[in-house]
């Protein structure tokens, strides 16, 4: 009898978790919708021209595309604790759809074959390491350390970079974030089924923790594809 309790237990557990993850990168998928309609909806010709002015700069929708994710991405972190699950759901859609304003850009200096091919090997590699990062066994944690912190190197040599204007830098630091997101995508995925397996299904905290899980994907696989973008995207 004690016996059947405990494998009920850990049935119950693992339908939890994995019901917690599915959920999360349901909603990492339906952000990444919303960010490809914005994307391509503003990099129309009709639609371009509220982005990127006749002397080729940003508007002012275009610098607030490009600043206003920072806060918002902030404002979800800062205000976890503070602000309801709905708030916060409401503030990641709209991140994600100042976000594909934003990326509209590309379509300015990349061709569309190499954005297309560019996204599905990102997508590729994206489901690799998360399928990985799931499945395997070994503690990741050590790993996600070393990551992030190739991760503020990156951010330091981009801000550094931007002064400069090093194509070999620029070359250098693509290839650094390619191995950093990849990375982070099998540590991200294994953090999130931990914490799968210890929440309370349909809590407000598990709500709350699977729009972080979400938004912390969305940020690895747009980051990856960026960065993949930049290595092999071919320019117009």
């Amino acid at each position: 009898m004690e016996a059947n309790r405990n494998n009920y237990s850990v049935s119950k557990s693992r339908t939890n978790t994995n019901t917690f993850v599915a959920n999360v990168f349901s909603l990492m998928f339906a952000a990444l919708i919303i960010s490809g309609i914005s994307a391509v909806w503003f990099a129309t010709e009709s639609m371009r021209s509220y982005i990127i002015n006749y002397e080729g700069g940003l508007t002012t929708l275009g610098w607030i595309s490009m600043i206003a994710p920072i806060g918002l991405v902030l404002l979800i972190g800062f205000g976890f604790q503070k602000y309801s699950a709905k708030f916060l759901l409401g503030v990641f859609l709209i991140y994600s759809t100042l976000t594909g304003i934003s990326l509209s850009t590309i379509f300015s200096v990349y061709t569309t074959a190499s954005i297309a091919s560019t996204f599905f090997i990102s997508a590729l590699t994206f489901g690799v390491m998360a399928l990985t990062g799931y499945t395997t066994k070994t503690d990741l944690t050590k790993l996600g350390s070393l990551l992030y912190m190739g991760l503020i190197g990156i951010i330091i040599a981009s801000i550094v970079n931007f002064f400069i204007g090093s194509s070999f830098m620029h070359y250098i630091i693509s290839i650094i974030g390619v191995l950093v997101f990849t990375g982070l995508t099998a540590y991200d995925v294994q953090k999130i089924k931990n914490i799968g397996n210890q929440i309370q299904e349909g809590s407000e905290s598990a709500q709350k923790l699977m729009i972080m899980g979400a938004l912390t994907l969305y940020l690895d696989f747009i980051n990856l594809f960026l960065m993949m973008l930049r290595l092999f995207g071919s320019r117009d």
